[in-house]
């Protein structure tokens, strides 16, 4: 199954284009997308009998949203892929993932336009995304599949110059400009994949490949982390998980290279499909 925000509506996607959740239920689910979390075991249930006659057609998919628009919490993983550790000058993290957030107001859709910060170091990183789809907390690893309610892509787009202008570095606020968190184009259940603890991930500037990895390679798995976060704090539903990005960065080339205005980023996700950003200077 696959859902979206198209409008601020929830809509289910199907082949042919969108289904409005609300007005195919006849009112049983709000139009509002970030309340289809409250009741997702009672979403997929209705979802998996729900008419998907008439689609409205998928030409308008410039106004997508994020699949979950209104989380009460972002967290975000630092370094867990190895070759990322290493072309970053960390040492790969052994016992506990590295944790930040990005906040709220970061957050956009799939795609659009970002203001680069003046005077800054810009860079990307293309990361698969965990929505959260029941309360969880304390939840063991082998629980944690059951309290996700599907993923999507994103972008933790950094700015690398105020990331590490304090001591220690102040990650979530460099990673926090507007827009510095696009997620879409759509929310993709767990059953959609071959393996969903094996999807591509690919990111290209200006038709160039940057990052090309696989999440088989993450340090900390998805039932990891969500075991490990859940341990420390509840979780709840609609609650995003950036899960951390593969090699391919740009402070980590030689020479090391940044976002301009101008340039087109597109991250791929395998199975789920891309975000588009294009930069523009700050005024």
């Amino acid at each position: 199954m696959r859902i979206a925000n198209l409008d601020g509506r929830l809509c289910l996607v199907v082949a042919d284009g969108f289904i409005d959740v609300e007005k195919v239920s006849d009112g049983q689910f709000d139009a509002a997308p970030e309340r289809v979390y409250e009741r997702w075991p009672q979403f997929r249930a209705w979802a998996d009998t729900a008419s998907t006659a008439d689609p409205m057609a998928m030409t308008n998919v410039d106004r997508l949203g994020p699949p979950s628009p209104a989380p009460s919490q972002i967290f975000a993983i630092g370094l867990n892929y190895a070759a990322h550790a290493d072309e970053s000058g960390f040492a790969k993290p052994a016992s506990h993932p590295p944790v930040f957030t990005k906040y709220v107001t970061s957050l956009t859709g799939p795609y659009g336009t970002v203001r680069l910060p003046p005077d800054g170091h810009t860079d990307w990183e293309v990361e698969l995304v965990v929505v959260i789809g029941r309360p969880a907390f304390q939840v063991s690893e082998a629980e944690a599949w059951d309290c996700v309610a599907g993923l999507t892509l994103g972008q933790d787009i950094s700015e690398r110059i105020l990331q590490s202008a304090a001591t220690p570095p102040q990650f979530s606020l460099g990673k926090s400009y507007p827009g510095f968190a696009p997620t879409g184009p759509w929310l993709v259940t767990a059953d959609e994949f071959p393996d969903r603890d094996d999807i591509g991930l690919r990111c290209t500037l200006n038709g160039e490949e940057m990052q090309n990895g696989r999440t088989s390679d993450l340090i900390f798995t998805v039932p990891q982390l969500v075991a490990n976060l859940s341990s420390v704090l509840p979780l709840q539903p609609g609650d995003l998980l950036f899960t951390g990005t593969p090699a391919g960065v740009g402070l980590g080339r030689t020479p090391q290279r940044f976002l301009k205005p101008g340039d087109e980023l597109v991250s791929t996700g395998e199975n789920i499909g891309e975000l588009r950003q294009r930069f523009v200077a700050a005024t």
